[in-house]
């Protein structure tokens, strides 16, 4: 067995918990949860439990884990029945951030894509840029539907020892979870009505209305006369079953490749009663594969023709192609000088620290440390092509290295946050694991922020990965009233 760096297991004592205080009594906002729970009994725990299992595995709700060869690649979405709470007044403060955050990065694709004035202002290495694969040479100088490249972002936020709310990277091509968010709402008022008693919780199922409402105003046709369609890769793809349930909460087609059609750079849908045309397609289908006559030559999931009558205007394609660069990990450190750059503030939100491994003085300090780092590929998401610096063994520590050494622009690093911490029921004990969360992000005709998000739990003890498709698991996320 290897040797883990001794810091690991002090991360546990270290780290900002939600719940208690340092004395173990409950914080004041948990204060009437726990009284609730402590009255009621875990036997009342365990019961809840088991139903909310039912009631998750009786409703489809489930997330493909790829990694997970012995229990099935399908499995009920794990639901930890004790939900986070965040005070009006915080909640004030993660909003404003993420707005700001948005818009400059909404306004760095504009750029990057059109003038490429912060390139000009040598801000950001021309190489990161170039070099990224995510930056789509084939709709430079295309512009968005009203200028809005990221329609919906998902960004993932941790808390250090502190407490402090920190960045912990950006998603925006084609963030999932909030499905996730929706329905472990509806779970906790099924189940456990008697926990909101004591509470004004905002709302997060009205997501959407909200996102329709931003989708109908892209429509080259206007809002009223939109046709709106999602795009999906299919049936095996591990989010399906959010791609179903949004098409079916807004009213819109659920699609696939096959079901769409580009004649005269218009995008039409078959129809049994013929085309259709549709004004706003809503693709969770990765850029490589969205169009084989730009892209991917070999891809059956996209449109052929689609780059084509998005850049003719005729189309507006949500997230816009090319985003990817914006949340590549090596362009993430740099996200403050957006900030400023683009629209003349101070970021309200800081960035986990990171090491970029295309600078020497970084890639010297971050190979001496390895063992205290997290290193994540810059392409990658979802947990995967990922060290944790303190639980690898030393050969793959080794590995990474070398991997580093010969393709630097394709890594960054982290130093190991611990994680804040949250009471949660599991196997019917109540024990404290690592949270993030990941608010969601709306950019219509105003940005919008939906109170809440996916609070994503480690639920392994002691693992800082939480990460739906390394099996993490997940709790309700309740944002307080003012």
């Amino acid at each position: 067995m290897h040797r883990l760096n001794p810091d690991f297991y002090s991360f546990g004592e270290r780290a900002y918990h939600e719940f208690n205080r340092d004395n173990f009594e409950p914080r004041d906002h948990y204060r009437p949860l726990w009284e609730h729970i402590r009255k009621a009994g875990q036997n009342l725990l365990a019961t809840k439990a088991r139903e909310a299992h039912l009631a998750l595995h009786t409703e489809g709700v489930t997330f493909t884990v790829y990694s997970d060869k012995e229990q099935g690649i399908e499995r009920v979405w794990p639901f930890d029945l004790i939900p986070r709470i965040i005070p009006a007044e915080e909640w004030r403060q993660i909003e404003i951030g993420l707005k700001q955050r948005v818009k400059a990065l909404n306004l760095f694709l504009k750029d990057i894509y059109n003038g490429q004035q912060i390139l000009k202002e040598g801000l950001i290495p021309s190489d990161l840029i170039y070099q990224g694969k995510d930056f789509l040479m084939e709709v430079k100088g295309c512009q968005a539907p009203h200028d809005i490249y990221t329609h919906i972002s998902g960004i993932d936020i941790v808390r250090d020892e502190e407490g402090r709310y920190l960045i912990l990277e950006d998603n925006l091509r084609t963030p999932s979870g909030v499905s996730y968010m929706i329905e472990n709402r509806i779970i906790e008022r099924r189940i456990l009505p008697e926990f909101f008693s004591k509470y004004r919780v905002r709302r997060v199922e009205h997501y959407p209305a909200l996102l329709l409402q931003a989708l109908r105003y892209l429509s080259p046709r206007g809002k009223d006369r939109a046709e709106v369609v999602l795009l999906s890769p299919g049936i095996y793809n591990s989010a399906y079953f959010e791609h179903t349930f949004l098409a079916k909460e807004m009213g819109i087609e659920l699609a696939e490749g096959r079901d769409l059609v580009v004649q005269n750079n218009f995008v039409y849908l078959k129809t049994t009663w013929g085309l259709k045309q549709v004004d706003v397609v809503y693709r969770r289908v990765d850029d490589a594969f969205l169009d084989p006559l730009c892209f991917r030559n070999d891809s059956c999931l996209g449109v052929a023709g689609i780059i084509n009558a998005w850049r003719a205007g005729n189309v507006a394609i949500v997230n816009a192609p090319g985003t990817g660069i914006a949340d590549d990990k090596g362009i993430f450190p740099f996200v403050p000088d957006m900030i400023r750059f683009y629209l003349g503030e101070q970021p309200l939100l800081d960035n986990v620290p990171t090491y970029l491994m295309t600078r020497p003085d970084d890639q010297a300090y971050v190979l001496d440390h390895l063992d205290r780092m997290v290193v994540k590929c810059v392409s990658e998401s979802g947990g995967y092509g990922m060290l944790m610096g303190p639980t690898s063994t030393p050969a793959l520590r080794a590995e990474f290295a070398t991997k580093i050494r010969e393709n630097p622009r394709n890594y960054i690093a982290q130093p190991v946050i611990p994680l804040s911490r949250h009471t949660c029921y599991l196997e019917g004990e109540l024990e404290s694991r690592h949270i993030d969360l990941r608010p969601f992000v709306i950019y219509g005709e105003t940005i919008e922020v939906v109170p809440g998000g996916l609070t994503r739990v480690a639920l392994t003890k002691g693992s800082l990965v939480v990460n739906s498709s390394q099996g993490g698991g997940s709790k309700d996320t309740w944002v307080l009233a003012e």
